[in-house]
């Protein structure tokens, strides 16, 4: 108990320390999280009316977020696989970031679920023991399973790891190996989970689709490793903390097979709406042509198609590919593309037009952009703060004991800094 107490002072004090950006950097998303918090209190003060949100359009931009989030903490997997299945030890380097990743993610979609409730009060019903769970009949009782479960996996194993490496000591195998294991499947299974829970909803033609799995975790291994690629390269930049080109080239190649894999997916969707089209079509015809003189989401989409194209263009030519520069804003591209196509392109029009033939067309609020930023920022605190904590013990400079003793480990790190 003695040394798990002076893990989490040590922890602690860690956190507290840093240069001029970082506190800038820390300063700016405490001040985003407090203008969402403040923009909340006055969407559980006058109610979901204050978003854009009705009767006819229940989900919009927190269950786009959500549904987003959910394959950012999937695509952890796909460093937890060579790392300790192949035993890639420059993966296993930069696998922990991945880790804090997935735990930032999961942290942000129970958030976007929360604020997307109208009495989140109530949210005990959901509790075993206490409320009434209606497990196993309900797909939204199998999503609260999978995350948080997936949640306590993404917590437990880093923190056995770090906890170790903070006493002098070697992770066992034996001890954390089961539950990568167990996370491997976890993870493809909270985006199968999710898509169920969408595709499962027969009256909603657009989701009820066989292939929307496999079209989640496709799109959920292109966005999330990007995130990755573009963390590694700042944690890269801005720390002791040093990443091999090999790592960068090997996700990249990742993003690349998966992206393309994603637009093969919405081609195959796309041919299938409108070759024979029919009345359950129409959701789909709205989306990308419009319908009946609705057409808010038509530049969305072809923008989402737009950014995925250049975006699999330049990752799929390989000179392309390793020029840094152009990786980078093939990243920042297939992330804001698939976003799109995640966010607003698969949840709004799951409900336009209505199962009545109405016609109600969604806008996020300023209430909704500013909670949603809020939610993001708090998330990039968390993932902030747990990399601030896990870099130095990974380097070996924050170990129990003196000074002297981290700065020699430092030496003998992999990656680290003399």
């Amino acid at each position: 108990m003695g040394s798990l107490l002076r893990f989490f002072i040590a922890a602690l004090k860690e956190v507290f320390k840093g240069g001029g950006l970082y506190w800038v950097w820390l300063t700016a998303l405490s001040g985003l999280v407090a203008i969402g918090v403040l923009h909340y209190l006055l969407q559980v003060e006058q109610g979901l009316i204050v978003t854009g949100m009705s009767d006819q359009v229940s989900w919009g931009a927190y269950i786009a977020n959500f549904t987003y989030l959910v394959g950012v903490a999937a695509a952890a997997v796909m460093l937890v696989i060579p790392a300790y299945i192949f035993h890639r030890e420059e993966i296993k380097h930069v696998v922990l970031i991945g880790e804090g990743v997935a735990v930032a993610a999961v942290v942000m979609c129970i958030l976007f679920v929360t604020v997307d409730l109208g009495r989140p009060d109530r949210i005990w019903h959901l509790l075993p023991g206490i409320g009434r769970f209606n497990w196993p009949d309900s797909m939204l009782a199998w999503d609260v399973l999978v995350l948080s479960g997936y949640l306590v996996l993404n917590l437990a194993i880093p923190f056995y790891i770090l906890f170790v490496k903070y006493r002098g000591g070697e992770p066992r195998t034996l001890v954390y190996f089961p539950g990568v294991v167990i996370s491997i499947f976890w993870a493809i299974s909270i985006h199968t989970v999710t898509a169920f829970l969408f595709s499962s909803n027969v009256a909603r033609p657009f989701w009820n689709t066989a292939i929307l799995g496999p079209r989640f975790l496709a799109s959920a291994f292109t966005s999330g490793p990007a995130l990755i690629v573009l963390a590694l390269q700042i944690i890269d930049r801005f720390s002791a903390f040093k990443v091999k080109a090999d790592v960068i080239d090997f996700i990249a190649l990742i993003i690349t097979v998966s992206l393309q894999i994603n637009l093969f997916l919405f081609g195959v969707e796309f041919f299938t709406e409108f070759y024979f089209p029919t009345e359950h079509g129409q959701s789909a015809q709205y989306l990308f042509f419009g319908f009946r003189g609705y057409s808010a989401l038509v530049p969305w989409i072809w923008t989402a198609l737009g950014l995925n194209l250049v975006a699999v263009t330049i990752l799929t030519l390989h000179g392309l590919r390793r020029i840094r520069t152009l990786l980078n804003v093939a990243c920042v591209l297939a992330i804001v593309g698939v976003w799109i196509e995640k966010g607003m392109g698969l949840i709004v029009p799951g409900f336009v037009p209505t199962t009545i033939g109405e016609m109600f067309e969604y806008v996020p609020t300023r209430v909704e952009i500013l909670v949603s930023t809020g939610i993001w920022a708090f998330g990039l605190l968390i993932f902030t703060l747990l990399t601030k904590i896990a870099i130095p013990i990974e380097l070996g400079t924050l170990v129990r004991g003196s000074g002297p003793r981290g700065a020699a480990r430092a030496k003998l790190a992999p990656g680290g800094s003399p």
